[in-house]
């Protein structure tokens, strides 16, 4: 079972006691303000659920508070549903079961898609580099066209990337895979037996915790830490302990749906918890194109040399370039890489010739393609940040450097309505627990800025509609600036 340890509970509770709140005899009710604080670091997925809290003597001596006070918060937890507690072990970390309105159901071609992070296609470079694709695909017509492996021209247009990012890599450890999902799924096929635990970031991408569950693994959340705008990696290291867990999955390159990227220092003490722990990482670098405020980050692969931690890397052309290429990879040593073909032969024989002799093409020279790419997510970034003070500034919000959304704070824990009751609104979206696990982030929205500025204007007028509906009162707004 794994405990939240007193210190690091305490830590994140924060300034817990509001000021000025007193009980009827003039006494601060303190049980309730720390039942309170506590519900909310679960809603927001901070504590995970099914984590033992700390015991009432332990967090009482970590916060300076009496054990009764201790003893009546976790009283009104379970009270409240927070809380499932058994003879004899620790309460555990769970959510109170909830009934939401019925979702509207879609409308084809009226409804504002905020549920994809992934933007349009740059057409004219497309049309480009296909073009150039068919000139060269008669060289490949005299073969079977099956290439589980991938491309030749392909394989060496994505290692020598990585050569460029400073990690030295040789086709022989690439991959190509029909996007960064199947790559994923390939890499839970060889590496997580079923019932067996994975490490993820909490919160983390939907696709990513459905592959594991689909694979039968069980997920560890390890929560972000949201107001350091970075990765608790110590709890890290003591879930990777407790757990015992053979595997991670994580995505520290423009994290979605944060946005935050990992530094280089917390990347070499992420390789040096694997190499401890003797965890495998997989690490996600499908935004790893898209640094807005900061460089295109170090791999996490180039802290493993000379170290026994056992990094696979999963790329993709998806959010950079276009998702409809569908095309992605696996950067592995050389032994698993052979070890993926056994199990991609039960799922396809290879990504199609057309789509790689494109992708190698616009990764020839990527930068040509990304900078206006990049720009052109700033550009939306701003507009959606602007709408959102406008019409909703009681939602809040700290963007990360890069990435292609905002990852948004509710005053309410009203995320799952607000997917349910946008549709009637106009507008389609991903309510917060559909990434994570077991109910948390119903006090977060992913917003993602792909879509075109005037119809990022448009989706959060339509939430603000939403979110009146929902309050039953008018959204605050700012006054109107006159120049």
């Amino acid at each position: 079972m794994r405990v939240i340890g007193a210190s690091t509970l305490a830590r994140d509770l924060g300034r817990w006691q509001p000021d000025g709140v007193r009980s009827r005899d003039g006494r601060f009710p303190a049980y309730r303000a720390l039942a309170d604080a506590v519900r909310l670091l679960i809603a927001d997925g901070r504590i995970p659920l099914g984590v033992a809290l700390p015991s009432e003597r332990e967090l009482a001596a970590a916060l300076g508070l009496s054990r009764t006070t201790i003893t009546a918060a976790y009283a009104a937890l379970r009270e409240d549903g927070y809380l499932v507690s058994r003879q004899g072990s620790r309460s555990t970390v769970a959510v109170p079961a909830r009934r939401m309105p019925p979702a509207s159901d879609p409308i084809p071609g009226r409804l504002l898609d905020l549920t994809c992070a992934s933007m349009p296609a740059p057409a004219d470079a497309l049309r480009e580099v296909y073009a150039a694709a068919l000139d060269a695909l008669p060289a490949h017509l005299g073969g079977h066209g099956l290439a589980p492996l991938g491309t030749p021209e392909l394989r060496e247009a994505v290692a020598r990337r990585y050569r460029d990012r400073g990690v030295p890599t040789d086709p022989d450890q690439i991959m190509i895979t029909t996007g960064a999902q199947q790559a994923l799924v390939l890499v839970l096929g060889l590496l997580a037996a079923p019932g067996e635990r994975v490490l993820i970031d909490h919160p983390t991408y939907t696709n990513g915790i459905e592959a594991i569950r689909r694979r039968g693994a069980l997920t560890v959340p390890v929560p972000l830490r949201l107001e350091a705008r970075g990765w608790d990696l110590e709890g890290l290291r003591v879930a990777a302990r407790q757990s015992a867990a053979k595997l991670a999955y994580l995505v520290p390159d423009f994290h979605n749906p944060t946005g935050y990227c990992l530094d280089d220092a917390g990347r070499a003490e992420l390789v040096r918890i694997a190499a401890d722990t003797r965890m495998t990482l997989v690490i996600d670098e499908t935004m790893t194109d898209l640094g807005l405020d900061a460089p295109t980050p170090t791999p996490v692969a180039a802290f493993a040399r000379g170290t026994r931690a056992d990094i696979v890397t999963l790329g993709s052309m998806s959010k950079a370039f276009w998702s409809g290429l569908r095309v992605g990879w696996i950067r592995a040593d050389t032994a698993t890489i052979n070890a993926l073909l056994a199990v991609r032969s039960a799922l396809d024989m290879g990504t199609a010739v057309l789509e790689q002799l494109a992708a190698a093409r616009l990764l020839a020279d990527p930068d040509r393609l990304l900078a206006a790419r990049r720009q052109q997510l700033r550009d939306r970034r701003g507009a959606l940040l602007d709408a959102l003070a406008a019409d909703l500034p009681q939602w809040r919000c700290d963007p990360g450097p890069g990435g292609m959304a905002l990852w948004v704070q509710l005053p309410q824990p009203l995320s799952t309505a607000l997917a349910a009751t946008a549709p009637a609104h106009g507008v389609q979206l991903s309510a917060g627990p559909r990434f994570g696990v077991e109910g948390a982030f119903e006090r977060y929205l992913r917003l993602p800025y792909a879509l075109d500025e005037q119809s990022l204007r448009a989706a959060v007028r339509g939430l603000a509609e939403a979110d009146r509906t929902l309050s039953g009162g008018a959204v605050p707004r700012r006054p109107a600036l006159v120049i």
